[in-house]
This record gives C-alpha cells, sequence and structure tokens, in this order.
C-alpha cells in the first residue's frame, strides 16, 4: 500500500529534513559524494541494548563515559516515575553532520542490500575497511537479520516508506482520515551537557496506543531509520524533565512490561537490579529516535 503523503507528512518532512540540508531552495543531485561522505565523517556508532532496545550514539569529542554507562542510564523503573524523582540520563547532543532523506523514487534507485556491499560502497567512494564502511556493513547486516515472531521490522529508506510501514502496523487504508501521530523527545531550552541529572517535574502522562512503532537512525550514507514494533505489553510516556543544570525536556519513554523474551545478560537488568521478565523502560533519546502511536490520548498514570 502506497500511503498518501499529505499535509501532516509534509511536516515531519519538514522536521527531518530540513534541518540537515540548511533549507536550500536550490536542486540537489541524487548522490553528492564529497558531501555525502563529509557527512558521514562524522556520524557517530549505533550501538544496541539488544533486540528491543535501540540507541543513537553521537560521537561527542568531551565525553570519556563508558558506553556501558551510557546504556544503563537510559533505563529506568516503572517506581521511577513519580513526581520528584531524580534519574541520571544520557541524552546525546545533535550531530549535525546527520544526512537527510531522500525522496522515495531516488531512494528506490540505489541498491541496498548486502549482497550489494561493494556496489554500494564505491557509489559513495568508501574504501572497504574504513570506519564509512564497516557502518555501512552494520547497517545492512542489522537490516537484513531475521527477528523472532515477537518483533516485526523493517529499515525504511524514504519517508514514504516510514510511512507505509506505520500504516500497516496500525491497519490504517489509504482512504481513512486518521493517521499515526509522531512524538520525539525535545529540548524546550538549549542543550548545556549530555549527561547529568534530571529530576521528574510532573505526574508522567501515559499515551493510550493500541501499539506503538519505534524507529531509530542508523550510520548510513542517506537518511535510514530501523523501525519495529514487538508483541506483549507496552506503555508509552511522555515526562517532564529538569536538569540540575537548567535544561527543561518533554520526554518520550516506553515501558515493555513482559521482558521474559530478552537475553537473561542484557545490561538494563543489572543496571535496574530487576530479573528477566520484569519491567524495563528507557527513554527515546532526542535526533533520531522516534515513537509512532495512533490516535493516542493523555491520561495520568
Amino acid at each position: 500500500m502506497d500511503f498518501r503523503v499529505n499535509s501532516w507528512c509534509l511536516l515531519l518532512f519538514v522536521f527531518l529534513v530540513l534541518p540537515s540540508t540548511a533549507r536550500s531552495s536550490e536542486p540537489r543531485q541524487l548522490v553528492d559524494h564529497e558531501k555525502l561522505h563529509s557527512r558521514q565523517d562524522n556520524i557517530g556508532s549505533t550501538y544496541r541494548l539488544h533486540n528491543h532496545i535501540h540507541i543513537a550514539h553521537y560521537d561527542d569529542p568531551s565525553s570519556d563515559i563508558d558506553p556501558s554507562i551510557l546504556q544503563s542510564s537510559v533505563v529506568f523503573n516503572l517506581k521511577d516515575m513519580k513526581i520528584g524523582k531524580k534519574l541520571v540520563i544520557y541524552f546525546p547532543k545533535k550531530d549535525s553532520s546527520t544526512p537527510y532523506f531522500l525522496p522515495r523514487d531516488q531512494a528506490d534507485s540505489i541498491p541496498f542490500s548486502l549482497k550489494q556491499l561493494p556496489y554500494i560502497l564505491s557509489l559513495f567512494s568508501y574504501a572497504h575497511g574504513s570506519p564509512q564502511a564497516r557502518a555501512v556493513e552494520e547497517t545492512l547486516r542489522s537490516c537484513e537479520t531475521v527477528r523472532d515472531n515477537e518483533e516485526t521490522k523493517v529499515c525504511t529508506t524514504s519517508l514514504e516508506s516510514m510511512l507505509d510501514f506505520a500504516s500497516r502496523v496500525f491497519g490504517i487504508s489509504e482512504d481513512d482520515d486518521d493517521h499515526p501521530t509522531l512524538l520525539t523527545t525535545t529540548f524546550l531550552t538549549d542543550q548545556k551537557s549530555s549527561f547529568q541529572n534530571f529530576t521528574v517535574l510532573e505526574t508522567p502522562k501515559e499515551i493510550l496506543t493500541p501499539k506503538m512503532i519505534g524507529c531509530h537512525l542508523q550510520s548510513y550514507p542517506y537518511t535510514v531509520f530501523y523501525c519495529h514494533t514487538q508483541k506483549g505489553g507496552n506503555k508509552v510516556y511522555k515526562i517532564s524533565l529538569a536538569g540540575d543544570n537548567g535544561d527543561k525536556v518533554d520526554a518520550v519513554a516506553v515501558c515493555h512490561l513482559d521482558t521474559s523474551e530478552w537475553n537473561p545478560n542484557q545490561v538494563a537488568f543489572h543496571a535496574l537490579g530487576v530479573k528477566l521478565g520484569d519491567p524495563v523502560c528507557h527513554f527515546f533519546p532526542p535526533h533520531g529516535n522516534l515513537v509512532w502511536v495512533h490516535t493516542p490520548t493523555a491520561s495520568s498514570s
């Protein structure tokens, strides 16, 4: 199904595309090798807590924080969602080199397959074994990995393909008037630091939705999102936070109520002092992490 890109979609297109293209009115070529290579040079690695939680980790030269600490500093317990609770959270700063979404016809004209890796590296002038080449290979491999029956996933190479996936998951037809709603973690002030203490300001609000989709930006020459949804109980929340240094954040968080199928060695269990099967909550960092819900309604948790 080719989901229509109407006015609400165009707003998303502006949100995702224009900041990284400097709102230029000049037409751009299908593949500008120099620009794409330059943009990719500084894209940080993408790592995962496990195949349910994805965190976009952007390079921060000023940070010497151990990655395992960063992983554990986005997870929290259900009982932590209360006014006045202090949480240590890592929210990476925006990477100015993040590439742009290609229109569907352009994205579909470029091979996106591990079998075509040599051609893709040649197309973008990436040397075999370079950091850029390894990032491309890792993204393609992740996108082609078969997940278990509990997860439905796709790697979207265009805005249109992301909306198509959302419409299939939520059962929205082309003629329906309703549409998915996009949620993102947003800084209400200029972000001063990536790693700090945050205090919960208000009672978290649950977003009532039958299903949710998480989309996570991947390391690639142009914008690719890994989008996925899992079976089982998942709850989505909006949480108002205030940092010790004055940062104000409207954060999006997801709580997985049944983790019995997760890796028992997953770092979240150790960080929270819980066991396999117990609920685990985590924030969606800003800049490249999206949550789609269907006709949400806010209510106090």
